[in-house]
């Protein structure tokens, strides 16, 4: 399946909804230190409705210790997601095994890291143009919904 990667998120109830999404679809979902709050916070198992035993959530250090885990492990292609990003969502064929990786709402992911990928592999939503951005959890849910369209819903019922 897909992985969701959110880099330092900051707002319970997006993490929350995003445990909710995983529950539902199989993705896994990594978030990257530090939080904006405790796992154990209530708004987040109210956004999660105690969601988050049906999934898989793993919490790492840093960027480098995922990727370390994830090239032992995963076999797909990391796509950023980000309002400066050029490449239309619906315009990649994704696989099971890619990763998404959204940066922490009130900032996004950093500029230099966004650098060292290629500029294909930074992923958009079209918005109007005096748009700021999406809500963390619905981006998230659009993206994940195109994968799995993509892949024929594969495991889902």
């Amino acid at each position: 399946m897909f992985n969701i990667i959110l880099y330092q998120p900051e707002i319970p109830p997006n993490t929350g909804n995003i445990i909710r999404l995983c529950a539902n679809t199989g993705c896994h979902l990594h978030l990257i230190e530090p939080l904006g709050f405790e796992l154990d916070d209530k708004k987040l198992r109210r956004a999660g409705l105690d969601y988050h035993e049906w999934a898989d959530v793993q919490t790492h250090a840093s960027l480098p210790e995922l990727y370390a885990k994830l090239k032992s492990t995963a076999t797909g292609t990391v796509y950023a997601l980000s309002t400066r990003g050029t490449q239309n969502y619906s315009d990649i064929s994704y696989s099971p095994g890619d990763s998404l990786i959204f940066g922490p709402e009130t900032r996004g992911l950093p500029q230099d890291y966004l650098d060292s990928l290629a500029p294909e592999k930074i992923l958009r939503l079209p918005m109007l143009g005096n748009s700021r951005s999406l809500n963390l959890s619905n981006a998230a849910a659009v993206i994940v919904y195109e994968a799995l369209r993509q892949n024929s819903f594969a495991g889902l019922g």
